[in-house]
């Protein structure tokens, strides 16, 4: 596999890989999301190809203080290869590379394959209640 960083021309792509391994929900506007990841450190939105067809995502960022994690996928039928690893092992160094001291991200309650893949690659659980405030509705009337 190999990762670079997005391209507007992966959009239809990435979106499909997003509803393939279930991480859209109702609430969120894909689209309005890349679009704003793209104002914001766009060079950590990245995509793992093969043969240039994208098969994983990864939507990272870092505030100052810790990294973020979102959007990570690898295609249905690219999982259990290593890829997962491999772009998580690619994204934590150009973390560092900023100065990053350490991620944090998100599953949701019942995304157990999820989970099990964070805690092996040294992921820990940490004890937290996350709360949200939508500020603009991505909800299209």
């Amino acid at each position: 596999m190999k990762i670079r960083a997005f391209e507007r021309r992966n959009t239809e792509t990435v979106i499909a890989l997003w509803l393939a391994c279930g991480l859209t929900r109702p609430w969120n506007n894909s689209r309005l999301d890349i679009e704003r990841k793209l104002t914001v450190q766009p060079e950590l939105f990245l995509v793992g190809t093969e043969d240039d067809v994208v098969i994983a995502t990864v939507m990272a960022g870092y505030d100052g203080h810790r990294g973020w994690i979102n959007y990570f996928a690898v295609s249905p039928e690219y999982q259990r290869k290593g890829l997962a690893k491999q772009l998580m092992a690619d994204v934590e160094v150009r973390l560092k590379a900023i100065g990053c001291p350490k991620i944090n991200l998100q599953v949701r309650v019942g995304n157990d394959s999820a989970m099990a893949f964070y805690r092996a690659y040294g992921f820990e659980e940490e004890e937290r209640v996350s709360f949200g405030k939508r500020l603009i509705s991505d909800v299209q009337p």
